[in-house]
């Protein structure tokens, strides 16, 4: 009896639009075993790539309201009738490993709608390797048939470098806050968001939330224009997730973007750049992998690593002897 279904057989469900099927291949395509990886592969070949979805990035900080913002955006799509995936990045214990996975019970409207699939999965404490399962994890949710597949990452910080090279708009929830603010969010995660969202725009935080809207819309006219918008983007703009205001004007702000893209060529020229990134990065991540798991080259590293310590090697000077070692393995 195997450990997993044949790859062939999997994506065919999934390919149906099998939920558990769809659960099953993410979780083999999440798993760190080498058998698994060789049938991540063939489940991903046999696959394929004719189906796309729209890809949706969206961060912030801690306490913006992410969940009730993708409860309610979520909601509102399926109410239109598309199907929608929410990939949701939980970061993980640097002691333990372990992380809460409670994305499922912050949505919990959202959870049961049959139209939406919501997979929370731990970040392990590598931003760079979790973004590369993530992007896998799209793949299947787009041969499974999905509309949009909304992409959560942990917070403002690396794991936004990531998620910017495998979505298609890249959103940024914040809260209202006074100027200082403005100061806290780094000028790079401002250049990469289409869209910045100020979420509880109501009550007695609805004026703040208007003045940190404005704050935020002078700063993105002194950035540089991109190639890559159209007039008036990037923008910002107010929303209520509890109340559910703005949302449908947020929506129709990144279907005209992605449109635009679309029609201008740049979208493909998008995609293509994310591929190159990521299949340097692959190579790149199997070229650690084999060594830290090659023998020979564990030699070396041991070898090269006690010189450093004992003061006899430079650091780059062992670094070019390992690498000489892995030279020498190569056909």
């Amino acid at each position: 009896m195997t450990r997993n279904p044949a790859p062939d057989d999997l994506a065919q469900r999934i390919r149906a639009g099998d939920r558990r099927a769809l659960a099953k291949g993410i979780t083999l395509v999440e798993s760190g075993r080498a058998d698994d990886r060789v049938a991540a592969i063939a489940l991903l070949t046999a696959l394929g790539t004719d189906r796309q979805a729209l890809r949706i990035g969206l961060s912030g900080t801690p306490g913006v309201g992410k969940s009730t913002f993708i409860e309610s955006f979520g909601l509102m799509l399926t109410g239109q009738g598309k199907r929608v995936a929410v990939l949701a990045v939980d970061p993980s214990s640097a002691r333990s490993g372990g992380s809460i996975l409670g994305d499922k019970t912050r949505m919990d409207y959202l959870a049961r709608d049959p139209l939406a699939f919501i997979r929370p999965s731990p970040s392990q404490t590598q931003l760079g390797g979790v973004a590369r399962r993530t992007r896998e994890a799209v793949a299947l949710c787009e041969a499974a048939g999905f509309d949009i597949v909304l992409i959560e990452t942990v917070g403002v910080g690396q794991s936004e470098t990531m998620v910017a090279q495998m979505a298609d708009l890249f959103v940024l929830l914040l809260a209202p806050a006074g100027g200082d603010e403005l100061q806290g969010v780094k000028r790079g995660i401002m250049e990469m968001a289409d869209l910045i969202l100020v979420n509880k725009a109501d009550g007695d935080l609805k004026s703040q939330a208007m003045r940190t809207c404005a704050d935020y819309a002078g700063a993105l006219r002194l950035l540089r224009k991109r190639p890559q918008d159209p007039e008036d983007f990037p923008k910002a703009m107010t929303v209520s997730a509890l109340e559910q205001h703005g949302l449908a004007a947020a929506w129709d702000d990144m279907q005209h973007l992605a449109n635009w893209r679309r029609d201008t060529g740049i979208w493909d020229e998008v995609r293509l750049a994310q591929v190159s990134y990521w299949f340097t990065e692959d190579v790149r991540q199997g070229l650690v992998q084999l060594l830290e798991s090659d023998p020979a080259l564990q030699d070396a590293m041991t070898t090269a690593k006690a010189q450093v310590l004992s003061g006899k090697l430079a650091p780059s000077v062992a670094a070019a002897q390992v690498l000489a070692a892995l030279k020498g393995l190569a056909p």
